[in-house]
């Protein structure tokens, strides 16, 4: 038989008979990987080992430390947990089992037990049943079957939820994964053998209804995570330990910052010290923002129903939507800002010496979730977005990238994050605009990272509806990945909206619009803050700068003076002038997590000076009261 070329990632070449597969290829060619690599990215494509190419390709093997890799690995840990539940519970059906970014695990699989009451008591048993499938080390394998013969197969074994995703499939085919005497409907890729998995935990159950509807049945739905290695699971129980004592919700009550109550759910309410650092936040990046030449507007939040519709949201996210009516009629609670934004472009005329134009607005959306998914302020029903929308002539589009990419990265580091990881999200299935308008934004978006030297991944089919966007994912102290910021290119949204500028030719012509947000959700930025400082935030950014406590009476006039001294500074500054011992003060100052705490009595007092002890230290210094304020200065500077 003839031989393929195979182009590997750094350019090298080698062969592959025809008919012989990826897996066949790294046990005679790079056999370093036998037990590492998890799919192969083939010419773009995400595949199965067991794929036998037809023609030449280039490709890059997936293991663990790839994005994609994990994605597979989670995967198939799914279907680990989803075949050991049947082996234990015959009569249990399966409905999905996806990948998450965000939760208590990595994977899950909602489950309809039928009369059967699961609980964490449960748990183990099922783990032990993984650990005997990963023991068999069966292989994996694919095919398809015709929609019809799908449907029957899985009528026959009584798995209604299948049948009824089947029902709502398009393609004429679907594919099916089995190991051992097991399969499920899915359309992968997956690892080659179940021998991989082999460190996982199951960590949490909760109820959930089918597709999401509370007209459906509740199902069980049964987290979990997985590693190639018992050291890494070690490691991730490590770091989850030490996230529940940064939960941002604990802290945020310990803290006093916000609260979430019975009568709104999923809607924050900020208590003053939350209010102060949402509002440090908000006036750090307007400044940044009016720096770099934009303009700061507002839009209302409820408008009609026309305009959604003309902008595309109303066929492409209703489903998220608030409404309501007027004077008899339809409007929406705006779920994003750029439809109203798009109208303020409208009520001028614009040239070409005008562009690029950036429009910023702190607007507060308003998005229906389901009660289920609601988690503090990473996941609520109304939060503000740093919204930027930039109109631009086609030829300045890249430029603009590169400036916001520059503006992101420099906002993020302000806060203290220094790793990132980017990823081009392209276009998915439910999109608007025409082949070729997606294809020139998502190579501007392509050419602005290269341009930059920025290492990026790619999610397929993850782009907004109206285009392409680059995400902008944050590494926490705890390792952990967070996607805040991102930038879209519509050229959708100025035709719909019939936005036009007058070139140099005279001519009139439609701008391009860019989406840009650096937070993304200033609710959910914040949230993220307080468990990357575990709510110990730098001196700038903390609600609680300083805290001033006094060993006696007797010293609280001057401690008045002083904290008179600071707050004309505009510090942010508390006095504890309570009749307690200074012990118990300074127990509270750092429960508070004050950056300093000023400790007064007699010899301060005396000598006109100040005791201070730092965040996090255990000694105390004195200095001079303008000693003090010059640190200050030159800590927030």
């Amino acid at each position: 038989m003839s031989n393929l070329q195979i182009t590997l990632p750094d350019g090298s070449h080698k062969t592959l008979e025809k008919g012989k597969s990826f897996r066949d290829f790294i046990e005679t060619q790079l056999p370093f990987l036998k037990d590492k690599a998890l799919a192969v990215r083939v010419n773009g494509e995400t595949k199965d080992l067991s794929l036998c190419p037809e023609t030449d390709a280039t490709v890059q093997f997936l293991t663990f430390e790839d994005t994609e890799g994990k994605e597979v690995f989670h995967h198939s840990s799914a279907h680990l947990l989803g075949m050991a539940v049947q082996h234990l519970w015959p009569n249990a059906r399966l409905t999905v089992g996806p990948v998450i970014e965000n939760g208590p695990g990595f994977f899950f699989y909602d489950i309809d037990f039928g009369d059967v009451v699961i609980t964490t008591e449960d748990l183990p048993k099922i783990e032990a049943e993984m650990a005997k499938i990963v023991k068999e080390d069966l292989s994996v394998k694919r095919w398809e079957l015709k929609k019809e013969e799908a449907i029957q197969k899985f009528k026959s074994e009584n798995e209604p939820y299948k049948v009824e995703l089947i029902q709502g499939f398009d393609s004429e085919t679907v594919s099916l994964y089995g190991q051992g005497d097991w399969y499920d409907l899915c359309r992968g890729p997956h690892v080659p053998r179940t021998g991989l998995l082999k460190a996982f935990k199951l960590t949490a159950i909760s109820g959930a209804y089918w597709k999401g509807d509370s007209k459906n049945k509740m199902l069980t739905r049964i987290y979990g995570v997985s590693f190639p290695s018992k050291k890494l699971l070690d490691e991730y129980i490590f770091l989850i330990e030490e996230a529940k004592k940064r939960d941002h919700r604990k802290l945020g009550k310990e803290l006093d910052l916000f609260s979430f109550q019975d009568e709104a759910p999923g809607f924050p309410f900020w208590h003053p010290k939350g209010t102060l650092l949402w509002n440090t936040l908000a006036s750090y990046i307007r400044e940044q923002c009016f720096q770099r030449g934009y303009h700061e507007i507002k839009t209302p939040t409820i408008l009609n129903s026309t305009l959604w519709k003309r902008s595309g949201h109303w066929d492409n996210f209703k489903e998220n939507m608030y409404f309501t009516e007027i004077d008899e009629a339809d409007f929406a609670v705006k779920p994003m800002n750029c439809p109203g934004c798009s109208l303020i472009y409208k009520y001028h005329m614009h040239s070409y010496r005008e562009l690029p134009l950036r429009y910023m607005e702190l607007g507060t959306v308003h998005r229906h979730e389901m009660s289920g998914v609601l988690h503090g302020l990473f996941r609520v029903r109304a939060f503000t977005q740093d919204d930027a929308h930039i109109y631009a002539p086609l030829d300045k589009v890249e430029s603009e990238v590169e400036d916001i990419i520059d503006f992101t990265f420099e906002v993020y580091k302000k806060f203290g994050f220094s790793e990132f990881k980017t990823f081009i999200a392209t276009r998915p299935e439910k999109s608007q605009g025409s082949d070729e308008d997606w294809n020139l934004a998502t190579n501007a978006l392509h050419d602005a990272l290269k341009k930059k030297g920025i290492e990026y991944g790619i999610k397929e089919g993850e782009g907004a509806f109206y285009g392409p966007k680059i995400e902008f994912n944050i590494k926490d102290s705890l390792g952990r990945l967070w996607q805040c910021g991102t930038v879209q290119i519509d050229f959708s949204m100025p035709n719909r909206f019939e936005l036009e500028f007058t070139a140099s030719d005279g001519k009139k012509h439609a701008p391009v619009m860019i989406h840009r947000a650096i937070y993304g959700s200033l609710e959910r930025f914040i949230g993220i803050l307080i468990e990357h400082y575990e709510g110990k935030f730098p001196l700038w950014l903390n609600p609680t700068q300083i805290r001033i406590v006094t060993v006696a009476e007797s010293h609280n006039d001057y401690a008045k003076d002083v904290f008179r001294d600071l707050k004309s500074r505009d510090f942010r500054v508390e006095m504890d002038l309570r009749n307690e011992k200074i012990g118990a003060k300074i127990r509270e100052s750092i429960l508070r997590r004050a950056n300093y705490t000023v400790i007064l009595g007699d010899k301060e007092k005396e000598q006109g000076t100040v005791s201070i002890r730092r965040l996090g230290e255990e000694t105390t210094e004195t200095l001079s009261r303008d000693g003090f304020l010059a640190l200050l200065v030159g800590e927030v500077s």
